[in-house]
């Protein structure tokens, strides 16, 4: 007899949070490296591409004030990459707990950045999806609505680690 439902309302802010905040992540690293220059044919327009895309992302990254513009280069070139691979770690599922916790973190540290921004009044472009977005708002609540739910996830993918499985019997 199974001791517990195979789905509750943990189970299911697990996987809400799994797929949304894996598209998300994965949609991010790529807008970053594609948009607005998306040149596709032949493979030297979209190396150029890229490499322009990934300029232009550092120059977002500058913008904040936060960092030498040799940190800034180093962040642009490695967080759209590193958000495309989180979101598909995501995904898959494996290793959730690690994932996850990273996710959340990432998350809560964008949130600051652009809490921080937007309390100094700076004009500047948000730098989230690769297109230029003015900052505002908008721009906080979405980024704290989405830190919530890598949050909550986060909570919840522990908080089932310590439970037994659901279809796991007992042998006696």
């Amino acid at each position: 007899m199974l001791e517990s439902a195979p789905f509750n309302f943990r189970r299911l802010i697990i996987w809400i949070g799994r797929f949304a905040l894996g598209a998300i992540f994965v949609y991010a690293g790529i807008a970053k490296l594609t948009m607005p220059n998306s040149h596709l044919w032949p493979y030297i327009f979209l190396k150029l591409s890229v490499s322009t895309n990934l300029m232009m992302f550092q120059q977002q990254v500058e913008s904040y004030k936060m960092l030498s513009p040799g940190m800034a280069g180093q962040l642009a070139h490695t967080l759209p990459f590193v958000e495309i691979f989180l979101g598909l770690m995501l995904f898959i599922g494996w290793r959730l707990r690690i994932w996850a916790t990273l996710v959340t973190l990432i998350m809560l540290g964008f949130l600051g950045v652009v809490t921080r921004a937007y309390l100094l009044h700076m004009d500047i472009n948000c730098g989230c999806f690769g297109t230029p977005e003015k900052l505002t708002g908008w721009t906080i609540v979405r980024d704290a609505s989405i830190s919530a739910l890598a949050l909550f996830m986060t909570y919840f993918v522990f908080t089932e680690a310590r439970q037994p499985h659901p279809w796991t019997t007992d042998t006696v």
